[in-house]
């Protein structure tokens, strides 16, 4: 069980670094507008926005990364940065009319808390 916690924390670590670098450096380029159906005059408006959104993906990211390298309170870390992972994407689904943000999120993130907590 061991191994599927840490696949699942080190899969949502790595997703949110992911989002990180396509938020804060690839919002108004092709890659981002295609992976956030924006256009580029919007992108370029929200930009700001974007890059501040990018860097609290890397906090969570960083979050579950200090969780997998910290081997006496590995439960406990990743089961907090999990939740907050999860309540991000249900209320950013939520906010963007987005289920597909849902999936993408907070599924894998909860399939990591189940993991923890069975």
């Amino acid at each position: 069980m061991k191994y599927l916690q840490i696949f699942f924390v080190a899969l949502v670590a790595f997703e949110h670094i992911y989002f990180m670098i396509l938020e804060m450096f690839y919002w108004d380029k092709p890659k981002g507008l295609k992976a956030f159906g924006m256009k580029l005059e919007d992108a370029k408006v929200s930009k700001t926005l974007a890059k501040n959104q990018g860097l609290y993906n890397g906090f969570l990211a960083a979050g579950l990364i200090w969780a997998l390298l910290n081997e006496n309170n590995f439960e406990e870390i990743a089961l907090f940065f999990l939740i907050c992972v999860t309540i991000a994407g249900i209320y950013g689904s939520y906010t963007t009319k987005n289920i597909k943000l849902f999936y993408v999120q907070s599924i894998p993130a909860i399939l990591g808390i189940l993991t923890l907590i069975l």
